[in-house]
């Protein structure tokens, strides 16, 4: 992949980064192309290509799973990989974070970027800081929709419950991007491809990524990482069909011997004529070992469950796996008593 990206990337990059996610490869990407540069994505399309003909010749198990078509299109959108572009005019410093999850979907990033961006429990600069109180803009799509990319844009601090009734339901609305209100700068963007919606089937959960600048116009870095302290449930683990609490792990982590649960990673870097700076891994900190361990409880706690309840997705989450099969054959056997 490396070789790819730097022969293809010659002429086309200003400066790239690759990690993995527990067993998903993320590429990140700095140019002067714009978003949707087709250039950029066959770019990043052949790259994931060669990745996976080097798994396949090392008969490594799922190589390339999340490559649903055949053939570049001109844009990796609906093809599979997680996409998340933003355009942007570089401040004299510019710092930000890549964020890259593993066994869940993008309604994980839901509740951390309710807490960073709306609510001043959480983040304190909302009300300390002059240019975060004028509040956020959010970009929330309908992901259940196949039609085309169906949105609505609700602004905080007035509509904070509108937006919160939305977020809630993790598996329909996500986030797409945030916008401050003070400057109109774009603050967040957020993979929001569902891959079942695009296969037809279930073929994995939709490992989502997402880029957040953070300082000045923004929240503080760690207002931005505060919310994985919690540990909250999400979508994913054990065959993707499970409710698990979200784990923050270091970069180019592996995953557990239960299949979960789901994992993500942060990198900051600060970046200077699209030149970036060394990654920060954002979760190496000892601090984060005492919320693993507890992650790790909780995680524990949950599977005891099984598939009873809460603990399992609901049948919309379900429906391409083999339990919907089963429900159709029960459901001819019911009959009405008496």
């Amino acid at each position: 992949m490396r070789e790819t990206v730097d022969r293809q990337g010659s002429g086309l990059l200003i400066d790239s980064f690759i990690s993995h996610t527990g067993d998903d490869i993320a590429i990140l990407m700095t140019h002067t192309r714009g978003v949707g540069d087709t250039a950029i994505h066959r770019l990043a399309w052949d790259a994931f290509v060669a990745a996976t003909e080097v798994a396949k010749q090392q008969g490594l198990y799922g190589a390339g799973q999340d490559l649903l078509k055949d053939a570049f299109s001109g844009n990796v959108h609906g093809m599979g990989p997680a996409v998340a572009e933003m355009e942007f005019d570089e401040r004299p410093n510019e710092p930000f974070l890549f964020f890259a999850a593993d066994k869940t979907d993008p309604g994980a990033f839901n509740l951390p970027l309710y807490l960073a961006f709306a609510d001043p429990m959480n983040t304190p600069g909302l009300i300390l800081a002059p240019n975060l109180a004028k509040g956020f803009r959010f970009v929330i799509m309908d992901v259940a929709c196949t039609a085309g990319d169906r949105i609505i844009e609700l602004v905080a601090p007035e509509e904070i419950y509108d937006i919160a009734a939305l977020l809630r339901d993790t598996e329909r609305y996500v986030v797409e991007s945030v916008w401050s209100r003070a400057s109109s700068e774009q603050a967040a963007v957020i993979s929001t491809s569902r891959l079942h919606n695009i296969a037809g089937k279930y073929t994995g959960k939709d490992d989502p990524v997402m880029l957040v600048r953070v300082q000045m116009n923004f929240p503080a870095t760690g207002e931005v990482l505060a919310p994985y302290a919690i540990g909250h449930f999400v979508a994913g683990g054990m065959r993707g069909s499970h409710q698990m609490p979200l784990m923050p792990v270091q970069q180019n982590c592996g995953t557990s011997y239960f299949d979960g649960p789901p994992l993500i990673s942060c990198a900051a870097f600060a970046m200077h004529g699209g030149k970036l700076t060394e990654s920060l891994d954002c979760f190496a900190h000892p601090f984060w070992n005492s919320v693993r361990d507890n992650v790790a409880a909780k995680a524990i706690e949950m599977r005891r469950q099984g598939f009873f309840g809460a603990a399992m997705l609901p049948m919309s989450e379900l429906e391409y796996t083999g339990i919907m099969d089963k429900l159709k054959t029960l459901d001819g056997r019911f009959r009405l008593r008496g």
